[in-house]
This record gives structure tokens, C-alpha cells and sequence, in this order.
């Protein structure tokens, strides 16, 4: 039995050992990719906006900042670390400060006014009939007439509206939408996605890299202690006691 309970004690350290290298490759995996997302990182240059008493700012504005804040973690739902948020570091380099640009960004975007230039072609309805009237800015407003030869140019206010919630059968709405969710701002936002789900990904494999370690460290210790319990033992140094002889009888 003891035997036995050495030999299962040597499998668990080699265990242990493989799951000490397996941590080993991984955590070096995890830092060719930590260095690859700051390499890109300082590449881009984008850094976050801190004010003189280290509060985060928009355009100079703190409650600006704060605005975004409350935007991306009420209506976006996402978790920010504060520690990922350093004022003594602000390039965007950790998925908290890349999902902060990214609803900057957006705050930006959705909450601004665009002026867009309607042509005459263009407001017409689904029965492709002249329109008298638009709905602009939640106002239904008359169109011209006569109708400005150069198109009649209205300044539409974004509304919060993201890609989805324009009406394109409404001509305002149509017109604005490409104006506001350029390809820059789809390329900017996606771009700032890939950062987050990289940072976040590199997050996991620092957890995976603890993970195996720990592994690799109780069974060492498991493997080790169960190989020593099962070792010989010296024996005390006792005189072992004297065992009565049963008195023999004579016969005859």
C-alpha cells in the first residue's frame, strides 16, 4: 500500500510540473499579447482628458465626462474599472478607456446637430408623389415653395438616434443618416471594439495563467506530501518488551 501511495504521489508532482509549464507558456503567450495591444495603443496615440484635480473631462466640461460615464455604465451596462481608469496614464490602452472613447465617440455623434441639404427628388412619398410637408426634428414643417434651386439645406438635430432608429421613409431621416454614422465613426467604434475585446481577452488569460499555476502548485504540494507520508519510518529507540513464555510442562 505504501507503495502505492508513493507511486500516486510522484504522478500528481509530475502533474503538477506539466501544469507549472502549461502556466509557464501561457503567461508568455499573455505578455506577447499585453505588448502587442500597447504597441497599438501608443501607435494611435489617443489619450483620455484629465483635468488638473484628475477628473475626467469632455471638451474641458468634468460633468460632460460624467455624462458619458453614466451612459456607458447605465444605458450600455458596462462594468468600469476605476483602476483602469489612471490619471497618470491616459492613453487608452484597457477596455474600461477603450469602451469610454468609444461612448464618447457616440455621445458625440448622436447628441450633435447635422446639417443636411434636401433636394427637391427627394421628398417625394412611397407613391413617389410631392410632399408638402416634413416631419423635421419632431416639427412638421411646410416645404418650400417655390423650392430653393439649390436644394433646401436643414439643420437636424441627431436625437440620440443610433443606425437603427432612423425612419427612412421620412426624407429628413434618410438624408441624415449617412451624414451622421459616416464610415469614419462605423471604422473608429469598431476599431475601439477591437481593443476592448482584446484587453478583455487578455484579462482572461492572466486568470488562465493563475488558474494552471495554482493547479500546478497543489498538486506538487499533494503529490510531495503524499510520497513523504508513505516513506519508511525509523523506529523508536526503545527496547522492544519481553514476551512471556507459556511455562512448558513435564510429561512423564
Amino acid at each position: 500500500m505504501t507503495q502505492r501511495l508513493r507511486l500516486v504521489g510522484i504522478m500528481l508532482m509530475v502533474f503538477g510540473l506539466v501544469f507549472l509549464g502549461g502556466s509557464a507558456v501561457a503567461f508568455s503567450m499573455y505578455q506577447d499579447g499585453r505588448h502587442s495591444l500597447q504597441s497599438f495603443s501608443e501607435v494611435q496615440g489617443v489619450e483620455l482628458s484629465y483635468n488638473d484635480q484628475g477628473q475626467l473631462v469632455d471638451r474641458g466640461d468634468p460633468a460632460a465626462a460624467q455624462a458619458i460615464m453614466d451612459m456607458l455604465e447605465n444605458e450600455w451596462g458596462y462594468p468600469v474599472s476605476d483602476r483602469e481608469m489612471d490619471p497618470d496614464d491616459p492613453l487608452v490602452n484597457t477596455a474600461s478607456e477603450y469602451m469610454y472613447q468609444m461612448a464618447t465617440i457616440t455621445s458625440h455623434v448622436i447628441h450633435g446637430t447635422t446639417p443636411i441639404t434636401l433636394t427637391e427628388d427627394m421628398l417625394v412619398d412611397a407613391d413617389g408623389k410631392a410632399l408638402t410637408e416634413l416631419t423635421v426634428n419632431g416639427e412638421t414643417v411646410p416645404v418650400p415653395d417655390p423650392f430653393p434651386a439649390d436644394g433646401w439645406t436643414v439643420e437636424y438635430e441627431n436625437g440620440g438616434k443610433y443606425w437603427n432608429d432612423f425612419d427612412r421613409t421620412n426624407p429628413a431621416d434618410a438624408a441624415a443618416r449617412p451624414l451622421i454614422w459616416t464610415g469614419t465613426v462605423h471604422g473608429l467604434t469598431g476599431e475601439l471594439g477591437v481593443g476592448t475585446v482584446t484587453a478583455s481577452a487578455l484579462k482572461l488569460a492572466l486568470a488562465l495563467v493563475a488558474l494552471l499555476a495554482g493547479l500546478g502548485v497543489i498538486n506538487l504540494l499533494t503529490g510531495a506530501g503524499l510520497y513523504w507520508a508513505a516513506g519508511p519510518r525509523k523506529a523508536a529507540g526503545l527496547a522492544p518488551a519481553p514476551v512471556e513464555q507459556p511455562e512448558l510442562e513435564r510429561i512423564g
